[in-house]
């Protein structure tokens, strides 16, 4: 798409929002410096591209491919209406990012219809997220390679919050992750592969849990989510949300589809008279049951 002036380029560049612009053929033909920033893509990686190239894979929080389904840009541009949904976008790196998109029509001096423009907006706080590895690092407290905390300072905060649910009546809930066949990645892939695997099951963790939830590497590729003020309907959405971000994930070497991963989960509350070890313990058999039934999956208990 011509803008005809540099002046307004520079200006969609300067903008904090991630903006494209397609034609009515879905071809990416602007792509400004804040979507580079967002979703790791640069321009020169995806203009000239379909939106549907399985660049951006936008999902719903369902896990429905919007590509090649319910798409907002393709809605916007068969009604001529604007289009607002919160999706989940791929970052190049392969982790899932939680977006608010906006769509809407474009069209010439004449009214014709000749595309298609998009803003989305990150909806994760990355200074926030920083802000908090920053911390457990001066504390030593971080996993190195996932940056997520690490299973002594997991340990702390179950603690702490057992310590709540005792005085306050605070509930909240553990949710115990493990990457399948992790194994036959690092066998078939390398463990330079697995490690990516890890960092990115990671981020799609902390990227798509609130603040004051802790996202911490247990061990392995076994991860654990203590999710503060949980009851036990609002902690199975999270654990189905998360298992399904993460299973459609991808990890992308030289804009190449190397391989996706899943995870089976173990969902549970705290109960009276637990300990934290207890809980924990729970939740890990928990995720064992899905594994025993078929991998892939999420039980709650």
């Amino acid at each position: 798409m011509q803008l005809g002036d540099d002046f307004y380029k520079r200006v969609l560049d300067n903008l904090y929002d991630g903006v494209y612009f397609t034609t009515t053929d879905r071809v990416i033909t602007y792509w400004n410096k804040a979507a580079e920033r967002i979703t790791g893509f640069t321009a020169a990686e995806v203009m000239g591209r379909h939106c549907h190239d399985n660049i951006l894979n936008h999902v719903d929080e369902e896990g429905a491919q919007l590509c090649f389904g319910p798409c907002p840009l393709a809605a916007c541009m068969r009604d001529n209406a604007l289009r607002e949904r919160e999706i989940f976008l791929h970052h190049k790196d392969g982790h899932r990012i939680p977006v608010l998109v906006r769509v809407a029509p474009v069209h010439d001096n004449k009214g014709n219809l000749i595309g298609a423009a998009e803003i989305f907006s990150d909806h994760f706080s990355h200074d926030g997220m920083r802000s908090r590895v920053e911390e457990l690092e001066r504390m030593a407290m971080v996993d190195s390679l996932t940056k997520t905390a690490n299973r002594g300072y997991t340990e702390t905060m179950l603690q702490q919050r057992l310590e709540e649910y005792r005085r306050y009546g605070w509930p909240f809930g553990v949710l115990f992750f493990d990457i399948d066949n992790f194994k036959k990645v690092n066998d078939t892939y390398g463990h330079a592969a697995g490690d990516k695997v890890l960092a990115m099951t990671a981020r799609t963790l902390m990227y798509n849990v609130r603040s004051f939830d802790l996202v911490g590497r247990w061990g392995g590729e076994e991860f654990v989510v203590v999710v503060r003020a949980s009851d036990a309907e609002s902690l199975r959405k999270l654990a189905g949300k998360l298992w399904r971000l993460i299973g459609s994930s991808i990890l992308h070497e030289d804009n190449a589809v190397v391989l996706a991963v899943t995870v089976s989960v173990g969902a549970t509350i705290i109960l009276p008279g637990d300990t934290a070890e207890s809980v924990v313990a729970r939740a890990d058999s928990l995720m064992y049951e899905s594994k025993r039934g078929g991998k892939n999956r999420v039980t709650v208990g």
